[in-house]
């Protein structure tokens, strides 16, 4: 009989990606299809739902060849968080556009929410910040349904987009777990959509998914040529807590940073209340949900596409051009800061500009900017977990070895680079493969995990002087002038 597979699908904000792993958990096939967004007002950041979903249905058509459909034990999805879509329930149209977690159109929400941030953040375990799903909810349901009339009938339904792809498979209205933590709806404690934060956000309970564990149920595979239908999915994650665990993340002392877009940095545990850090669920096997604390950045990828956008020049020429970036520092606060500042006011500056100023240079100030803005995460997530000595590093950004060396030069940290860049596939594919009794949990811990070391090679003084000049930089995008982590 043929050996068994694992299809695992992440569905992320440029592309969807899809893997097809083995008994062993090697990778067999990939295929990466390429989504759009679109940015119809300043700070706007949307997609299409019928988009993302063909997306998909065309990932899995170029992954899976119809001789190895049969041999797909089960499915695993990932998907990019806090993104937020409202559809009909009856015909499962999308109403309005998605709105991606980089769009910033609430962000006066938060100004006239702030006195109860506290409240917001000891519930949910974030702090208010029109990053999560919460602002946007309130925003497409006043947009669609502002008596709230439709949602409380049950005629819409409003989820993230875990929670849209599962609706394309039918049957239930579901979230997973971890992704609903990221909605600052749920209250982290319990699991549990909270009552005070859908009051406060104007959110009624019947329009919201019924949250269940990482590891479903599920509904079964519907319309994914050419899957048959009636393939079980075994798993479901958001992209950075699947990274996670690719690394094997339960295991004490791993700090992961996942290079896209924007970035993660993530450790399982650590306090409910960690400065500049969020607490949510990462996930939950059914035995219970494992919690993480979590810096999240706004703007690490996006900063070097934006750059390409601007020369029209692709990427990866762009990054292989970068020189010495000298006095010139970028901090790429689209839509202001995320962790550890949290601050939606803070605005993009590129700072020491001369004549003799080239292109390489702001490619080079770009990188510095990821590494500046990744290390000042791992420093909170220093004194929330205890000390990072060994950073896991995992992306489409990591190809970049500049990137890696400089990120271990200003961290002062070694950097492990993982082989597998597609950390966010492999691991909804491992706990997929745990669901359908392919592996175990002590197997995948003793699984290698090929990665190439980078060891700080900056002394402390210079590594100092740098970091300063990166926090006078970030000052000066900050309305309030700070420009130090307390």
């Amino acid at each position: 009989m043929a050996s068994p597979l694992i299809l695992a699908i992440d569905q992320g904000t440029s592309s969807t990606k899809a893997l097809l792993v083995d008994e062993g958990g090697r990778v067999v096939s990939r295929a990466v299809v390429p989504v759009a967004e679109s940015q119809p007002h300043p700070g706007w950041v949307e997609q299409s739902a019928g988009e993302l979903w063909q997306s998909v249905r065309r990932a899995v058509a170029e992954c899976v060849a119809p001789e190895q459909a049969a041999r797909v034990a089960g499915v695993g999805f990932s998907n990019q968080r806090e993104s937020l879509v409202l559809w009909e329930r009856r015909t499962g149209e999308p109403v309005g556009p998605l709105l991606s977690w980089q769009d910033q159109r609430t962000a006066d929400r938060c100004h006239e929410l702030a006195g109860s941030a506290e409240l917001v953040r000891s519930v949910s375990g974030m702090p208010l910040d029109p990053m999560f799903s919460a602002l946007k909810a309130r925003w497409l349901l006043d947009a669609h349904d502002p008596d709230r009339g439709r949602s409380r009938a049950g005629e819409l339904c409003l989820g993230t987009v875990d929670s849209w792809l599962l609706s394309r498979l039918g049957g239930e209205h579901l979230i997973e777990v971890g992704n609903a933590s990221r909605t600052q709806l749920l209250d982290v404690g319990t699991g549990d959509w909270d009552p005070r934060l859908l009051e406060l956000f104007g959110v009624p309970a019947e329009v919201l998914p019924r949250v269940v564990a990482s590891c479903g149920p599920f509904p079964t595979v519907r319309d994914l040529a050419p899957l048959p239908d009636g393939v079980p999915v075994l798993a479901v994650m958001g992209d950075s807590h699947a990274a996670m665990f690719a690394h094997a993340g339960w295991r004490p002392g791993v700090v992961k940073a996942t290079y896209g877009t924007g970035s993660s940095v993530m450790a399982i545990g650590g306090p409910p209340d960690a400065p500049g850090l969020c607490r949510s669920i990462a996930w939950d096997l059914g035995d219970g949900p494992v919690h993480a604390v979590e810096g999240n950045i706004r703007s690490t990828g996006r900063a070097v596409s934006w750059l390409a956008e601007l020369f029209d020049v692709p990427a990866d020429v762009l990054l292989a051009e970068a020189a010495d970036p000298g006095n010139v520092h970028f901090v790429p606060a689209f839509g202001g800061l995320g962790a550890p500042w949290w601050d939606p006011d803070a605005s993009p500056v590129i700072i020491g500009l001369t004549l003799a100023t080239r292109r390489a240079q702001l490619v080079a100030a770009a990188l510095e900017a990821v590494a500046f803005q990744v290390e000042d995460v791992v420093a909170a997530a220093d004194q929330a977990v205890g000390q990072v000595s060994v950073l896991m590093a995992d992306g489409g950004l990591t190809r970049s070895t500049r990137l890696m060396q400089l990120q271990a030069d200003v961290s002062g940290r070694a950097v492990a680079r993982s082989g597998e860049h597609d950390l966010s596939c492999l691991g909804v594919a491992d706990a997929a493969g745990l669901a359908a009794k392919l592996w175990t949990l002590g197997e995948l811990e003793r699984r290698p995990r090929p990665a190439d070391r980078f060891e700080p090679a900056l002394d402390e003084t210079d590594r100092a002087a740098r970091r300063a000049a990166w926090h006078e930089a970030v000052r000066r995008s900050r309305p309030s002038g700070e420009g130090s982590i307390t």
